[in-house]
């Protein structure tokens, strides 16, 4: 079997198949007559030599040679998908090209202020950027997959494998309304709030997952009934119910919807958060990645406006 025996759309439409379990809905979703797609899944296991679906009485799914295929065609065609994106970068006359994944927090915090510095060096003005958000843990999983060359996280996440450098900090702290009991404290520990109903963030979020752990440390649980995706809807829910959520001294600003809203610092360690910025390898580095990891690596040590004390 020679690799050029597996074209490209093959295996998109293998991985169709096998993402929605019935050759019948994935024709009608790549707008194909079944036949077709069941010839071409035929001809990608005569290809293999091994039986790729197994048919139930309602549908498919991948045998265990199936999978092994599915997992190298997601990479095979992630992989085209850079290569595509990286050509027209150089069609457009960009010269160098990085993908960069980040957490909500340094996105809203530092990031689009130091990108806008390294774009606007003369050095730089053949590099394009492209910026994604994802949680912390998705952020991790793409650049061990390869799909970006640098993420920026909290550290608190697990970056064996991955190289990184320090990036900027910021400072936790309970938002409150200001008719609610703790609204007078000047500082608190994640533990007191723990009386009162939280605005949950989500399960896989490291924030959510931090204060988790504080909480079972404690022998407590936190009491949420809403969870919200973002710091600016759980201000929301905190200024409408009274209920507590945690934001980022350097993202707190009260908004007309949110005026009646005050910020307390954490005591706790963690909630003095430092951000890292990570990648799999220098050498592996492109020369666009390396100048823009050592740009906002630099940029951390100048004034970092995340160090400002939010009380």
């Amino acid at each position: 079997m020679r690799p050029t025996d597996f074209d490209l759309t093959s295996l998109r439409l293998f991985v169709t198949v096998c993402e929605l379990g019935n050759i019948a809905r994935a024709a009608e979703q790549e707008h194909m007559v079944s036949s077709a797609l069941s010839k071409r899944i035929a001809q990608l296991e005569r290809h293999t030599g091994s039986l790729l679906l197994e048919r139930l009485r309602y549908g498919v799914r991948p045998t265990a040679a199936g999978e092994t295929v599915l997992a190298y065609a997601k990479e095979m065609l992630s992989t085209a998908g850079r290569l595509e994106s990286a050509m027209e970068a150089f069609s457009d006359g960009v010269r160098g090209q990085v993908r960069l994944l980040a957490n909500a927090s340094i996105l809203a915090e530092a990031l689009a202020d130091d990108l806008v510095k390294f774009t606007q060096d003369p050095r730089h003005a053949h590099i394009r950027i492209d910026v994604e958000e994802r949680l912390s843990p998705a952020v991790i999983q793409g650049v061990r997959e390869g799909s970006a060359q640098v993420g920026i996280v909290w550290d608190k996440v697990n970056l064996q494998g991955l190289k990184h450098r320090p990036y900027r900090h910021d400072h936790l702290g309970a938002v409150v309304h200001k008719k609610h009991p703790l609204a007078k404290r000047r500082r608190i520990s994640f533990v007191d709030t723990l009386n009162w109903e939280h605005v949950g963030l989500p399960a896989s979020s490291t924030i959510q997952r931090q204060c988790e752990q504080t909480a079972l440390a404690h022998g407590k649980r936190i009491r949420s009934r809403v969870v919200v995706a973002g710091y600016e809807a759980s201000m929301r829910f905190a200024h409408a119910q009274q209920a507590i959520c945690f934001v980022p001294g350097e993202l707190f600003s009260p908004g007309p919807k949110t005026p009646n809203l005050v910020h307390i610092p954490l005591t706790d360690p963690w909630a003095q958060r430092q951000f890292v910025l990570c990648y799999r390898d220098e050498s592996q580095l492109s020369a666009a990645a390396l100048a823009l990891i050592e740009h906002l690596e630099s940029s951390s040590r100048t004034k970092d406006p995340s160090s400002k004390d939010p009380s």
